[in-house]
């Protein structure tokens, strides 16, 4: 009985947090104080043993590193050098702005902030060079997640982190190649459906003009030009920002570009934890540079570190107290192995597409570990096909990142655009679970 009280409560952390304004975490810490007192009768204590303070420090450290990245510049100079990278064609800047956000969610950018940063841009670029909104927002979002699950991404840290905590076989490698792709494929569906042949067609007569930093930084108008590469409308400075122009390289942009270089070394080649390198980094960045990186700690995602601390201190608890244990004995009673996997990547699609996709991955690969456990079905292939089913969907419109490419959309376009999301994340709900299961589960269960 317990078991299932614990159990309800956590759907209960996800329904109410989905239509009240609440941090899913802080509901969760709550739900973890009454379930764990009252439910299991344990003291506080043993209830705090199940905070993540790895995934705390990663969190912090990540995500403070970034916000001095953008005080700074460093995030708008990226953007326009990628814009410059293609030589400003209008076709590929849709590309452009989608490995711009899988560079930075791969560097361990909290996917909604760096969709937060980059989108304005984006539907910025959309609306003045007549590119369909869908198209740029779903660059964005599918560039955003693509980055995320890299062995440094936030996504990647957090399933990686539970794999091997847990014994079971991962590969960050494999995981990260495989989410990028799935991401990378329905961002050529969107770019064929709203428009990208037509771009292609307008041919490379028309470029993107890029005078000064852009709208990232809080500045004014920053595209100039046109087909006929009149720089008439709008260039000159930003008159917003504080920041440097965006061709401009400075020192503190260069050792902000090479801390970031450093912390993708450090983790990846020489496997220093991923949150004190970034922390490191981005101390020594505050210490040489104090003026640009005033108000970054007020930027840390601490919204998201909440979320992912309540999330994973009350699964903790359900796993102390065998309620997870006995939840995967009972999914692998189910007598078909491959029908349970299918339900754990629906079950993460339709969640995720309501709720935070970085809440589902805390919740659900923990609470699958026991089935997996059991060796009924390839572990490494049915968390990569939850991992696809449950960030795909980032593109629905009550998803964060959905939401934040409806609202910098233009105004008369917004309802369109809602409109579309709303079918686009609903049919990737459907289908994404079925295709991510067909490819990663069935054939390596069998």
């Amino acid at each position: 009985m317990a078991n299932v009280i614990a159990l309800s409560v956590l759907v209960l952390v996800f329904v109410i947090s989905t239509v009240r304004s609440v941090n899913m975490g802080a509901l969760a810490l709550v739900a973890a104080f009454v379930v764990g007192t009252l439910v299991f009768t344990v003291d506080t204590s043993e209830i705090l043993d199940g905070f993540p303070a790895s995934l705390f420090v990663i969190l912090v450290g990540v995500t403070y590193l970034f916000a001095l990245a953008r005080n700074n510049g460093t995030v708008d100079w990226i953007i326009h050098a990628a814009v410059r990278a293609v030589r400003g064609r209008v076709a590929l800047v849709p590309w452009a702005m989608f490995a711009v956000c899988a560079a930075v969610t791969a560097m361990g950018a909290v996917s909604p902030a760096a969709v937060a940063i980059i989108a304005p841009v984006a539907m910025g670029f959309a609306t003045r060079y007549r590119i369909h909104p869908m198209l740029m927002g779903f660059m964005v979002v599918q560039g955003a997640t693509a980055g995320s699950f890299s062995p440094i991404g936030i996504f990647g840290v957090i399933t990686n982190d539970v794999m091997r905590q847990n014994g079971l076989p991962s590969s960050p490698a494999l995981l990260f190649v495989s989410t990028f792709a799935a991401a990378a494929v329905v961002a050529a569906i969107a770019y064929v459906s709203f428009g990208g042949r037509a771009l292609i067609a307008r041919g490379a007569s028309e470029r993107v003009l890029v005078s000064a930093v852009g709208n990232a930084s809080g500045g004014g108008d920053t595209i100039t030009g046109s087909g006929s590469g009149d720089s008439s409308k709008g260039g000159g400075k930003s008159s917003g920002g504080t920041a440097p122009h965006e061709g401009a390289l400075n020192l503190e942009r260069r050792l902000t570009l090479l801390g970031l270089a450093s912390l993708a070394l450090g983790a990846l080649v020489f496997d220093l934890d991923v949150g004190f390198t970034a922390l490191t980094v981005a101390v020594l960045l505050t210490l040489i540079f104090p003026t640009s990186a005033r108000g970054a700690v007020d930027k840390i995602s601490w919204g998201t570190v909440l979320l992912i601390g309540g999330i994973v201190t009350y699964v903790a608890l359900l796993q102390n107290q065998n309620t997870v244990q006995w939840l995967g004995d009972s999914v692998a009673h189910v007598g078909i192995p491959l029908l349970a996997a299918f339900l754990i990547c629906l079950i993460g699609a339709i969640v995720s597409a309501f709720a935070s996709t970085t809440g589902i991955l805390g919740a659900l690969i923990p609470l699958a570990i026991p089935f997996l456990m059991t060796g009924q079905v390839n572990a490494t292939g049915l968390v990569i096909a939850l991992a696809i089913s449950s960030s795909l969907v980032d593109c629905s419109p009550f998803s964060t990142n959905g939401a934040l490419v409806v609202a910098n959309a233009a105004p008369e376009e917004r309802d369109v655009v809602f409109g579309l999301t709303m079918r686009w994340g609903m049919t990737i709900m459907v289908v994404t679970p079925i295709l991510a299961w067909l490819l990663f589960v069935v054939p390596w269960s069998v």
